[in-house]
């Protein structure tokens, strides 16, 4: 999944802990075996591959994550879309080297793109799309999966406080890293906020208890051109690179809906977002947007009581 992965815990209260912790991190690799967007011998190729001839049979758990997709899309007007796989890869993403598609690229593209168009059968337990060329990618959403799972098994081996962490951007906890006798005397899981503006500087903390964390940003990846910074977050309904937003990090209770939602978010922008989130008073964000001609940028924050800012 391009990113490391670690599992921490309080080592001190949990002595007999790392043979769980391999495991988990051994299920990492399985599921980036079969999640895979790059790999040829993936589920996610194989569905890319064949899914336009005919119904793909899957395993339960990729067909439930796929139905989250699907109602994420649905949410979020489009503006998460397992299915804008032809897009990244007319944006030049999908090999790290961005690109600017000419007007014809991209109308081919956006054409491919829509994961209302992806036909699930539950009966079957199928994935069928209704026209070549059509891609999915779970980047958006897989490496939050795979935390999830990896939080499964842990708890399933009778541990109870750790911190599992996906490359910069993903993160989830349970329980607490400090147990007192008392709620007081408990310490909860920091995790440190990047702020886009100074790569040096902090955002803030996000103080996590069975909670998950995720962020997306144009520091990941992006190209210039004629001066211009293109990010790797494309709005699939325009086709074109997400503007106005700097990062954007969400809380949720599960790591997959954490990564799936800051995607969307960031497409969004802050009004949509923040809207989302009244909606869903289980979710919160922080948003930086760009300032306007130039300006100072703004944060914009919504149902973030575990998120302390830190002073501008």
């Amino acid at each position: 999944m391009a990113c490391r992965f670690e599992v921490c815990y309080p080592e001190r209260r949990c002595k007999d802990c790392a043979r769980a912790a391999l495991k988990a991190l051994d299920l990492v690799d399985s599921l980036e075996s079969q999640l895979s967007y790059f790999r040829p011998t993936s589920v996610i190729a194989e569905i890319n591959r064949s899914a336009a001839d005919g119904p793909v049979e899957v395993e339960p758990w990729l067909f439930g994550l796929l139905v989250l997709a699907k109602k994420l899309h649905a949410e979020t007007s489009g503006a998460y879309d397992v299915a804008s796989a032809p897009l990244w890869e007319a944006w030049g993403f999908a090999r790290r080297k961005g690109k600017i598609p000419d007007d014809d690229q991209l109308a081919d593209a956006l054409a491919k793109v829509g994961a209302e168009r992806i036909e699930l059968d539950a009966a079957g337990r199928t994935v069928r799309f209704p026209a070549p060329g059509m891609k999915i990618n779970l980047g958006g959403i897989g490496k939050g999966y795979a935390l999830d799972e990896c939080c499964r098994l842990l708890l399933d081996s009778g541990m109870e406080d750790f911190l599992l962490h996906g490359g910069r951007s993903s993160v989830l906890a349970r329980g607490f890293l400090e147990r007192g006798a008392d709620a007081a005397a408990r310490r909860c899981w920091e995790v440190g906020v990047a702020d886009p503006r100074r790569a040096e500087k902090r955002l803030g903390i996000v103080r996590l208890v069975d909670r998950a964390l995720g962020t997306t940003s144009i520091q990941f990846q992006s190209f210039r051109h004629r001066g211009r910074r293109y990010g790797h977050v494309i709005d699939p309904r325009t086709g074109r690179p997400a503007e106005g937003v700097l990062s954007t990090t969400v809380t949720t209770p599960t790591a997959a809906l954490a990564d799936a939602l800051s995607t969307a978010f960031h497409v969004m922008g802050p009004a949509a977002s923040l809207d989302y989130c009244r909606v869903h008073p289980e979710i919160g964000m922080v948003m930086v947007c760009a300032g306007r001609d130039g300006g100072k940028a703004e944060i914009v924050a919504g149902g973030v009581d575990d998120i302390e800012l830190s002073p501008n």
